[in-house]
């Protein structure tokens, strides 16, 4: 099993790459192959003890910056580093891809050079989220800011095939983002993946609001790209600010340093839950292959964990499990008699949703 990683795709490529690689290689036995500019690599490997770590180094000429046109990009630079990382997966040199650079060259990367698996029409981007009791799965989290209702519905049976066979969750719920549980509330987009959702086989059980991310009461939460990547940063950027907030509070206060000192342990859990390093990357879901999609500016605990994380979804063949899934009708028999009566009523975007 070999992961291959763009080691010139983050802001601070290959530094960040090179050391996570080692890390993850001494830590797990991950056997990596380093993908870019192998001057540059070497120059890096050399700062660390590497004779005995399954490490090496593929050289590529070119690098996708984060404000390259994604399609360009894969286009033009055929010699780019997130290309080339993906030429491995596809010639079976390495089983996954794992890159900090832009993340729609990275996508694309991965649709043009292993392909979707049948039955997708769009590739999600999906990102674990902590929540009370474990972990919640976001996605599409950036990759598609414009969809349709049948992408949310396929969006939603990636999120529960990878909550079942990564995430451990025996029976995952599945929850669609609207701005209230009712039935009528929403906008044409999510009406539209509700009414196909509710026939399907996805673990679906209907509308959720902002707070359900993180209260726990679903597994997975499906969006479209705009709206994911505004929960996304806000959640980040929430949880920054309330640590920087307390680490203020509690300098300005004597008694409340003593406090902390007591409370230190309970803190630093917090910090561990809420600290995006620990999660890795986001799995790219619905190309034929892994892919894993970092932070920009990701540090060598996040890198490293991303690495790891793709292994498990090479090792728990979650691709397999998708298009074992996908082999079987989304919608029952019932379903599809409902939509069709509602095309006959007019609710033309509904079935046109569906495919009908």
């Amino acid at each position: 099993m070999v992961v291959a990683v763009d080691a010139m795709g983050g802001d601070n490529a290959p530094v960040v790459e090179v050391e996570a690689a080692v890390m993850a290689a001494r830590r797990w036995g991950i056997s990596i192959l380093l993908v870019g500019d192998s001057a540059r690599i070497a120059s890096e490997l050399k700062k660390h003890q590497t004779a005995d770590l399954p490490i090496t180094v593929r050289h590529a000429s070119e690098v996708v910056g984060m404000h390259d046109s994604a399609s360009d990009a894969v286009r033009r630079k055929k010699d780019s580093s997130i290309r080339v990382a993906f030429n491995l997966v596809k010639g079976g040199e390495a089983q996954a891809v794992v890159s900090a650079g832009n993340s729609g060259a990275t996508m694309a990367a991965g649709m043009f050079v292993l392909g979707r698996i049948k039955g997708i029409d769009r590739p999600a981007i999906a990102t674990i989220m902590p929540n009370r009791k474990d972990n919640t799965l976001v996605l599409d989290v950036g990759g598609n800011v414009d969809c349709k209702p049948q992408h949310l519905a396929q969006f939603a049976l990636m999120g529960e095939v990878y909550a079942r066979h990564v995430l451990g969750k025996t029976a995952p719920r599945v929850g669609l983002l609207s701005n209230g549980e009712e039935e009528c509330k929403g906008n044409d987009l999510t009406r539209g993946a509700h009414g196909l959702l509710k026939g399907s086989r996805s673990g679906y059980v209907g509308y959720v609001e902002g707070r359900d991310v993180f209260n726990g009461s679903v597994d997975v939460v499906v969006c479209d790209g705009f709206v994911g990547n505004v929960v996304l940063k806000l959640s980040e950027g929430l949880a920054e600010a309330i640590g920087s907030m307390l680490k203020q509070e509690i300098s300005n206060r004597f008694f409340a340093k003593l406090g902390y000192l007591l409370a230190r342990p309970a803190f630093q859990a917090f910090k561990k839950k809420v600290d995006y390093a620990e999660y890795g990357g986001a799995p790219l879901l619905g190309i034929q292959g892994t892919g894993v999609i970092c932070h920009g500016g990701s540090n060598v605990k996040a890198l490293s964990n991303a690495i790891f994380q793709a292994r498990e979804s090479v090792a728990k063949a979650i691709n397999n499990a998708l298009v074992v899934q996908l082999s079987k009708s989304l919608f029952d028999e019932k379903s599809l008699t409902e939509l069709l009566e509602r095309q006959e009523e007019g609710s033309g975007p509904v079935v046109e949703a569906a495919g009908i």
